[in-house]
């Protein structure tokens, strides 16, 4: 008699999820339309809040996780998940520009206290050294509502050719190609744990999650194979050490966090969690670092943005403030909130004025950093250690290591990203 085969027991297949459905935190299959329910850390902070009690902070951040998790859109095979930092400047950017065109003490107010909110707000995610798309949102919102703006409230003025009009609108395209460019890769340093060699975002957490297992080796291995990597980690580190005593090497360090020799000039970034080639800072508005690959499409989207800033705001000015200089037009422009379109449409002018100065700000310090081939993070670290020499009450900062002279620190600065890419910080394990 044959013995009779048993059937593979196989396993149910999962569901396939509507539009609306998804995988929440817990593993769990969880809907849109029930964001706010089966919440006990909600309903315990909206009762202590109606009680006048203060809210333990464990408590608060449970319900920013709960809320960051929940807040998703509908979209095919289930809801994707929306980052919550990207829904405050869509809000409150249009809110607090119509509020502050209604008088002009309400547009002096709310100007001033936009920066400082900012300000605020980069500083509380710094210190947590959290990676934020609040900065990015502020600004690609910002050039699109400024566009908006001026499309529908000075265009129809007829004071704005159609080649004025073309022109504005070919810098906004530019402005959003050369932020495009800025925000690939900017040379991160490839992990020899990780498979692929050009690292993307998603792979950013790939040499170290958030602190994980900083004194074992890389992921997958066990206790003996951590002491292994540890010994062959300290091999390395003696060998490159013993190499900085020959002048004709780079100066190289080993990055404990990424487990790779870091090449001269090169930074491990706190904020996106990697090593980056010729480190220059972390960059909140395009929510990147800013290195070697990608430095001189940062430069250009700087520029090219306030090119096209101060032609979009001499525009409007010369419709709104007729026969008066620009700068004569920006501090006394009679009449302007006698209509609500023209005091919108100044009320913006204004907002792209701070916008545009601390943008400038900025190019500034680039262009001068250039010029005497340092990065800001060498400068950061020249005026902390005290080995830099000021200039100009500080705006220089000449650190002397790679200051070339100012043509050939701008040749240099022109073929950033075309040598040769090092071997070494990818091949040593």
């Amino acid at each position: 008699m044959k013995p009779v085969k048993k059937k593979k027991t196989e396993e149910p297949e999962l569901e396939p999820l509507c539009c609306c459905e998804y995988i929440d935190r817990n593993g769990e299959k969880n809907h849109v339309a029930a964001c706010l329910c089966d919440c006990q850390d909600l309903d315990e902070g909206c009762d202590r809040w109606l009680t006048c009690k203060s809210l333990r902070p464990e408590t608060c951040e449970r319900i920013t996780d709960t809320i960051s998790d929940r807040l998703r859109i509908p979209w095919l095979r289930g809801a994707k998940k929306v980052n919550i930092s990207i829904v405050p400047p869509l809000v409150l950017l249009p809110v607090f520009l119509h509020v502050a065109s209604w008088h002009f003490l309400l547009g002096v107010v709310v100007l001033t206290s936009l920066p400082m909110l900012a300000l605020w707000y980069y500083y509380l995610t710094h210190r947590r050294k959290e990676q934020t798309l609040f900065f990015l949102s502020l600004g690609l919102f910002s050039l699109g509502y400024m566009y908006y703006v001026f499309l529908r409230e000075v265009v129809p003025q007829g004071r704005v050719g159609p080649a004025q009009l073309a022109l504005l609108t070919f810098g906004l395209f530019l402005i959003l190609l050369a932020l495009y460019r800025a925000k690939k890769n900017p040379g991160y340093l490839s992990n020899p744990a990780c498979n692929d060699k050009s690292p993307s975002n998603s792979q950013i957490e790939c040499p170290a999650k958030k602190g994980q297992e900083k004194t074992k080796g890389f992921p997958g291995t066990d206790t003996s194979g951590s002491l292994n990597n540890r010994a062959l980690k300290d091999d390395v580190r003696g060998s490159s050490r013993a190499g900085l005593d020959s002048p004709a090497k780079a100066k190289e360090d080993w990055c404990a966090k990424c487990q790779l020799v870091r090449p001269a000039r090169a930074w491990h970034c706190r904020i996106c969690g990697i090593c980056v080639r010729r480190m220059d800072h972390h960059c909140v508005w395009i929510n990147s670092c800013v290195g070697e690959s990608n430095h001189q499409a940062f430069i250009l989207a700087l520029s090219v943005f306030l090119l096209t800033s101060v032609y979009g705001i001499s525009l409007t000015l010369s419709t709104i403030c007729r026969d008066r200089s620009l700068f004569t037009a920006l501090f006394y422009c009679p009449g302007v909130y006698a209509s609500y379109s023209s005091a919108l449409s100044f009320t913006c002018v204004w907002y792209s004025v701070i916008i545009t100065a601390g943008m400038a700000y900025i190019f500034l310090i680039q262009l001068i950093n250039i010029s005497y081939n340092v990065t800001e993070r060498e400068v950061q670290q020249a005026l902390r250690q005290k080995t830099g020499r000021r200039l100009l009450c500080g705006l220089i900062v000449d650190t002397g290591q790679y200051n070339r002279g100012f043509l050939r620190n701008w040749l240099q600065f022109s073929t950033l990203g075309t040598r040769t890419v090092h071997t070494l910080a990818e091949d040593i394990v």
